[in-house]
C-alpha cells in the first residue's frame, strides 16, 4: 500500500474526528488532519536535522529539524509520535516522546493540519529511512539557529514551513519558561 492509500482521520477546527479518508484524498481536497512533529536529541543534546527525499508528497527536498508524519486513522498523537520517530530514525526501544504543545498549521493554499510537537532523547545509533531522509546530521541549538538565520538572510537551504512554524513556537515556549 502506498502512503497516499493510507487511511487517516479527518478533523474539524476543534481537532475532533469527523470522518476518515485516504491521505491522497486529504491532500487533494485540502482536508484537515493530524500530524506529529518530534524534535529528537542525541546523548550530547544535539538536534537531529535532515533533508527530506525528493519523493515526499509534502515539502519534498526540504530540510527539517523534526521527524514525524501523519497520524493514522484511530491512532493517538502519542502512538503516532513513537511510531514515526522509531520509523524515521530506524531505531527500536525509543523512550516515549514527551508532548510539548499542539497548534493548527495552515499553509495559506488550502491545506491545514493539527500538529502536536514532541521532544525525545535518542541515545541509540540512528540509521534513517532512505525512502524518507536523504541527508542527516546532529546539530547544536546554536548551529541550527545560525543555519536558519543564514538561510533566511541569503535564501540558502529550503526548510519545511510547518517545521519552521513548529520550531519558532517551541523556541517561544522555551523562552517563556525561562
Amino acid at each position: 500500500m502506498s502512503s497516499s492509500d493510507e487511511i487517516i482521520d479527518i478533523v474539524d477546527e476543534h481537532d475532533q474526528v469527523v470522518r476518515q479518508a485516504t491521505r491522497g484524498e486529504a491532500y487533494a481536497k485540502g482536508l484537515r488532519h493530524r500530524c506529529v512533529f518530534i524534535l529528537a536529541r542525541d546523548a550530547d543534546d544535539r538536534i537531529f536535522v535532515h533533508r527530506r527525499t525528493a519523493t515526499k508528497t509534502v515539502f519534498p527536498s526540504r530540510y527539517d529539524m523534526f521527524v514525524g508524519g501523519v497520524v493514522g486513522a484511530g491512532e493517538t498523537y502519542d502512538e503516532a509520535a513513537l511510531r514515526e520517530a522509531e520509523e524515521e530514525l530506524a531505531v527500536s526501544g525509543l523512550p516515549r516522546p514527551v508532548p510539548v504543545f499542539t497548534f493548527l498549521y495552515e499553509t495559506g493554499d488550502g491545506l491545514s493540519w493539527w500538529s502536536r510537537v514532541y521532544e525525545v532523547r535518542c541515545v541509540l545509533p540512528v540509521s534513517p529511512q532512505v525512502e524518507e531522509i536523504e541527508w542527516h546530521a546532529f546539530l547544536t541549538d546554536a548551529e541550527l539557529d545560525r543555519r536558519l538565520a543564514e538561510d533566511a538572510r541569503d535564501g540558502g537551504r529550503p526548510w519545511t514551513p510547518d517545521g519552521l512554524a513548529a520550531y519558532e513556537r517551541l523556541r517561544a515556549a522555551r523562552a517563556s519558561d525561562a
